[in-house]
Parts: structure tokens; C-alpha cells; sequence
């Protein structure tokens, strides 16, 4: 698949349908911070408005969105949020819409998205995109988005891991590397990608999970097709680096 050909009929559907009212259109995730994969990454956009989007607006980006990337490899996981919550920050943070959705496809009427809806998830998704994302279209991001405080951001990639002792089993490649990317931001301070948070820990991590990281990380790439490690040892690393974040965290919010 042409990914920037892709990524600019995404971009149009913003452009047409939001109009006047959109600030701009930003990539970030895999594809802004360059470990992107073709083969099993998502497309990660932020979408920044001035205004409320009405319903109708709502339902007919969802349908152009679902015509754009049904059945696609490189899904579409995207948010639109008020600028006024880009600057003056709220956590969680509110937003209009959320788009990766799997009811999308068996309900027509639903949305995700409105009044009450707030996402914790994306304090890590604003701090990524002010330090590595990339302006598809609109206003630039330093003009839009300000530096948020670490501990939101903290919050937001400590909450996408917590359940990982429980999870891992299902997904080992998505929970070993994001476990290794917020050990990274703990023990370093630095906003990094799966793929760098897995390299990262690959070097520091206690050498008896070394390998785990190595594999996922060998999946992750695309130079394996899966890994081989008993669901005992996913669970016991996971357990160990879930609760050595958890010290750590406590320790830095003192």
C-alpha cells in the first residue's frame, strides 16, 4: 500500500468536511517517530478544531473513514479534539470524536465521541506529537500544542500498561515494548517510540528478560513471525516491570 497516498485521503476527509473550523491535522505514533511497519503498524492522527462538530459532521467523516480503511493492514486510529483543550490542558482530555472502533462496523449510529467523553490516552498522544509529530495540514505544532506537564503524560502510558500482567498473553509484542518505553521515560525522561523503548531495552533491562525484548522486537520489525516464550515468562516480566514502574512512579511523583 502507497502510505502517503493513503495518508492524504485520510487528510481530505478532515479538510472537506470540517472546513473553516479545522486548526490542522497531525501525524504522530510509528509513522511520525520513523519505526513505522507496513505490515501491522496503525496510522496515528490528531485532529485539532475550534469548534463542536454537529452530528451529521461526525457520521459523515465515520463513513468516508470506513470506506478509507476497511479491510486495510495499517489501520486508522485517530481523535479530534477541541483546541481549546490543546491549550488549556485537560486530563483525562475531552474530544469529539475517536475513530478505531470496532462497533463502527456493526452499529451505523454509533459514535464515539461528545459530551462526556474523555480519553486519558491522550496526554500521551499530545506530548508525542508536540516533540516528534509531523503537520499533515493546517497551523504547525508549535503553534498549536504547549508542552504538558510529564505527569499527565506519565499517567497516560501508565495507564495503556496496567493491565498488562493480565494481557500480555494476548498481545506480548504491543505490552513488552510500551512496558520497555515507559521504563525508558521513567529511568531516562525521554518520549520514545515502541520500537526505541524495545532497542532501550534491550541494553538496560535485567539480562534474564533480554531475550523476550529481543523477539518481540524481531516480530515487531517484521524480521519474525512470532515468538517463542511460555505464557509463564511473559506474565512474570510483565509483573516485574509492572511493578518496578510503579515504584518508580511513586518515587517521581514525590
Amino acid at each position: 500500500m502507497d502510505i502517503e497516498a493513503y495518508i492524504k485521503k485520510i487528510v481530505k476527509v478532515f479538510v472537506e468536511e470540517i472546513n473553516d473550523d479545522l486548526v490542522g491535522v497531525y501525524l504522530h505514533g510509528s509513522l511520525a517517530m520513523g519505526c513505522f511497519n507496513p505490515n501491522r503498524s496503525d496510522v496515528d492522527i490528531l485532529v485539532v478544531v475550534t469548534e463542536e462538530l454537529p452530528i451529521n459532521i461526525k457520521k459523515t467523516i465515520i463513513n468516508k473513514l470506513l470506506k478509507l480503511t476497511k479491510g486495510k493492514r495499517n489501520q486508522l486510529e485517530m481523535s479530534i479534539i477541541l483546541e481549546r483543550y490543546v491549550k488549556d490542558f485537560v486530563y483525562p482530555t475531552p474530544f469529539q470524536l475517536h475513530y478505531f472502533h470496532p462497533q463502527y462496523l456493526q452499529d451505523e449510529n454509533f459514535i464515539c465521541g461528545g459530551e462526556g467523553s474523555a480519553d486519558p490516552d491522550l496526554a500521551g498522544h499530545m506530548t508525542v506529537t508536540y516533540h516528534r509529530g509531523v503537520t499533515l495540514v493546517g497551523r504547525e505544532i508549535k503553534d498549536v500544542f504547549i508542552p504538558i506537564d510529564k505527569q499527565f503524560y506519565l499517567n497516560s502510558i501508565i495507564n495503556d500498561i496496567k493491565d498488562a500482567s493480565q494481557e500480555i498473553k494476548g498481545n506480548p509484542i504491543y505490552f513488552t515494548l510500551n512496558l520497555c518505553r515507559v521504563m525508558q521515560f521513567l529511568k531516562e525522561g525521554k518520549v520514545s517510540s515502541k520500537r526505541e523503548g524495545g532497542e532501550w531495552g534491550k541494553i538496560n533491562l535485567p539480562k534474564k528478560y533480554k531475550e523476550i525484548v529481543s523477539q518481540c522486537l524481531n516480530v515487531y520489525n517484521g524480521e519474525a513471525e512470532d515468538i517463542d516464550i511460555s505464557n509463564e515468562k511473559l506474565i512474570e516480566f510483565a509483573d516485574s516491570m509492572v511493578g518496578e514502574i510503579n515504584r518508580l512512579a511513586k518515587h517521581t511523583n514525590k
